[in-house]
């Protein structure tokens, strides 16, 4: 993630902002540009002075506190953002928990967008592609139903809203034995899935996908009755990311693709702020460049993971200095590193694969 700046006064301004602190312009963010722009208020919606010319409206989930993302104005009604367009199902707003559990689910939705944007990933909706198009579907548990379950399948993204609640989350992360379980991971991992059906079954990566993660052909629900009767494997933490993905070849690629976009993501942060993570100890092994590349754009994963590691040290030790826990209780070992540098040269020929795709079709 990046730092932004208000091009009207120049204030640091993040992500999530709708005006700036400082000169109290509103603030709208164009994710084809990966830009926080400054807005002044015009003849049927807004203009941007850093891109001029043009006529922009907030998307129309913004109304809900929901977003500020924007859209070019159109005549034609409501307008929804590259990223809310995606919503097939929201939760009843009119239920005072739910719209506030649905902000913040969007909050992290937005975040996994401007990932997969950055990364050129592609974004079909339903109605581009009504058999793999993504979709969400954001659900409250029903008293008269099961539980909600959060999942994928066929590119439609089931999230329950008690995720979005912070002590329900904590006690299933509790009930499950993981070490890690937030909303931004719940959609990384969930987009994982999809991109695995879009850009590796039946594709040119599926081979050497089955070398590095394994024979996804083996039965799944058999193999998902086996880790939760058994659990993970002896030795596992030497050739997985975490104890859930070694249950099947699918969640091992899911989960890496997950922590691949932590890494990515975290690592762009810290080169916003300029971080250097450099020991007094004397321990060069530990020391940290100031990060000089778009880890975006990086097509070598040890570049990444060499500024990674030492950076995923000084979280963990400012979080314990603070008594909380290591915020990122994971082991980067060669056989993880491998899998994430497949993905990493995955999303890198995505836009290749999806031409290709489309020459074939």
């Amino acid at each position: 993630m990046q730092l932004f700046v208000c091009d009207h006064c120049g204030n640091t301004v993040y992500f999530e902002n709708s005006v700036c602190e400082h000169c109290g312009h509103a603030l709208g963010y164009l994710p084809q540009q990966s830009a926080m722009v400054s807005l002044d208020e015009t003849e049927g919606g807004w203009s941007a002075p850093a891109y001029p010319g043009l006529t922009y409206v907030y998307c129309d989930n913004s109304r809900h506190g929901a977003c500020n993302w924007l859209v070019p104005a159109a005549p034609d009604g409501p307008a929804f953002c590259l990223a809310c367009q995606h919503n097939e199902t929201i939760p009843d707003l009119e239920i005072a928990d739910n719209l506030h559990r649905w902000q913040v689910i969007e909050r992290a939705k937005k975040r996994l967008f401007y990932s997969l944007i950055r990364l050129g990933l592609p974004l079909e909706t339903r109605a581009d592609n009504p058999e793999h198009g993504l979709a969400f579907r954001f659900l409250a548990d029903n008293e008269n139903a099961p539980r909600v379950m959060t999942g994928h399948e066929s590119g439609i993204i089931t999230i329950s809203l008690a995720e979005a609640d912070d002590a329900e989350r904590e006690r299933r992360r509790t009930q499950m034995g993981e070490p890690y379980r937030t909303l931004l991971g719940h959609f990384r991992h969930e987009i994982g899935h999809h991109y695995w059906d879009l850009l590796v079954t039946g594709k040119a990566p599926e081979a050497q996908f089955r070398e590095v993660f394994g024979d996804e052909r083996a039965d799944y629900g058999e193999a998902l009755k086996t880790y939760y009767a058994n659990g993970a494997p002896a030795g596992w933490p030497q050739t997985h990311i975490s104890a859930y993905s070694t249950a099947h070849p699918w969640e091992d690629f899911a989960e890496t693709f997950a922590h691949y976009l932590h890494i990515v993501d975290t690592v762009e942060m810290a080169a916003a702020f300029g971080v250097r993570a450099k020991p007094r100890t004397g321990d060069e092994s530990l020391a940290l460049p100031p990060v000089r590349f778009d880890p975006y754009m990086a097509p070598d994963m040890s570049e990444i993971v060499d500024n990674w590691v030492p950076l995923a040290l000084l979280l963990n030790n400012l979080n314990r200095a603070m008594g909380q826990t290591d915020a990122y209780p994971f082991v980067l070992t060669p056989a993880v590193i491998e899998k994430l540098s497949f993905i990493n040269g995955l999303v890198h020929q995505a836009p290749g694969l999806e031409q290709l795709t489309k020459l074939d079709g």
